[in-house]
């Protein structure tokens, strides 16, 4: 491969979102995994992976993890270059909380449409409307909207934070409309909310996942609080991805059926291989699953071209990291109780 080759396709990263070297030779297979194994331990590597990515990826993962467990880690680790395998806004919140490591994420195209719909203009905005109110951010968001936030939480640990503010103050809430209105039921507390929801748990239809209730009245269905009201109505168990997991390894019950993003299943898969796991239907009839696009556009080979060349990396303002950090830190103050 030439060096112009190679430059044209570093030039492309900001339109691709990633690299795509056209007369370079990828290994397949197990040749793959070896390779991304050898690049790992030649460069002081760790592959943090969301449990929402490719199975193959998820297997391959030095770290697996929701949100808050993938924060810590990356505050946590010695390696030279965190490889994060999930979306644009938790490589962000590595590079956030480790500002001498290298971070690479496989495709930066690999997006979130809650952190795609709310600004950090448009969040100061709303605190301007509400100038005595705490802004509890989720932490699906980018950088500069973590920076005008108080404090950051994961569906792991909002009801706890939420529990911690001060109840003098009123809250904002943002992105999730859905996670906000459910914390609020949860803790009493009111909340001015962010008109903001995941395309993926606002897919699902209650209408589908009744009918599937009823036809194996010996399933639970569980899900995630960024799911509407409606399908949270129906649901047995409610919680965060790593509490769903939890949930279908210790529950007595031997059938589920999982309204969050089907990604979670290899893992659940590995965690309790002899009971049935259904994905709870969505309203698009042509699909039985619920997969999120974003999530998905992080391949092995893309991983491996991203530690080979190490690119493309997650570069930030100091300024705004400096800014963006202090709600993150204080999130993970007040979330030491929580494993």
């Amino acid at each position: 491969m030439s060096t112009e080759t190679l430059e044209k396709a570093k030039s492309a990263i900001p339109v691709r979102g990633y690299l795509d070297i056209k007369d370079l030779i990828i290994p397949e297979g197990e040749e793959l995994v070896k390779a991304i194994l050898a690049l790992k331990k030649e460069k002081n590597a760790i592959i943090l992976a969301h449990y929402y990515q490719p199975g193959e990826i998820q297997d391959i993962a030095d770290f697996l993890g929701d949100s808050l467990q993938l924060a810590r880690q990356a505050k946590e680790t010695n390696a030279d270059m965190i490889v994060f395998c999930g979306v644009h806004f938790m490589a962000e919140a590595a590079k956030i909380l480790n500002p001498t490591k290298k971070v690479v994420l496989p495709d930066t195209m690999a997006g979130c449409s809650l952190a795609d719909g709310c600004s950090g203009e448009g969040l100061r905005k709303m605190r301007e409307k509400h100038p005595n109110a705490l802004v509890a951010t989720y932490i699906n968001c980018n950088a500069e909207t973590k920076a005008e936030s108080d404090i950051i939480v994961t569906s792991s640990n909002a009801e706890t934070i939420i529990d911690a503010l001060p109840k003098d103050r009123p809250i904002i809430f943002a992105p999730d409309k859905n996670l906000g209105r459910y914390l609020s039921q949860k803790t009493g507390r009111d909340m001015i909310l962010w008109d903001g929801s995941c395309v993926v748990h606002e897919a699902f239809s209650m209408e589908r996942i009744a009918k599937q209730l009823a036809d194996n009245p010996d399933a639970k269905l569980i899900a995630h609080p960024e799911s509407e009201e409606a399908v949270l109505k129906l649901a047995h168990y409610i919680g965060s991805t790593s509490a769903l997991l939890n949930y279908v390894e210790k529950d007595d019950c031997q059938k589920f059926i999982i309204a969050t993003e089907e990604g979670i299943l290899h893992e659940m898969r590995k965690r309790a291989p002899h009971k049935e796991l259904i994905p709870a239907l969505v309203f698009d009839e042509s699909c039985n699953c619920s997969e999120c696009f974003y999530m998905k556009r992080n391949t092995m080979e893309k991983l491996y071209l991203c530690m080979k060349y190490e690119l493309p990396e997650i570069l930030i303002d100091e300024e705004l990291r400096i800014k963006a950090l202090k709600p993150i830190e204080a999130m993970l103050d007040l979330s030491k109780s929580i494993k």
